[in-house]
């Protein structure tokens, strides 16, 4: 039995993949071999960072933690998930 809806998980996968994809293109360029002209590293930064902000949204909404986040409450010390 599935925690979340067929959408919810299909949106972290899609979300997971693209990460991983440009998780791997920059481990090429910082641990490989791989030396890219500075506005193709800007490039390749700027997508990295995009994607990992897509799976961290898509990773709260998984967890169910993306409406929680989304409206802080007024006191820090009260629990959210009430």
């Amino acid at each position: 039995m599935a925690f979340v809806d067929e959408a919810t998980a299909a949106l972290y996968r899609e979300a997971w993949e693209a990460w991983s994809k440009q998780i791997e293109h920059v481990h090429r360029v910082f641990l490989g071999d791989e030396r890219p002209k500075p506005d193709q590293l800007k490039g390749l930064l700027n997508r990295e960072a995009r994607a990992k902000e897509r799976y961290d949204s898509a990773r709260l909404k998984l967890l169910g933690l993306d409406e929680a986040a989304a409206s802080p409450t007024k006191d820090p010390d009260e629990n959210p998930f009430k």
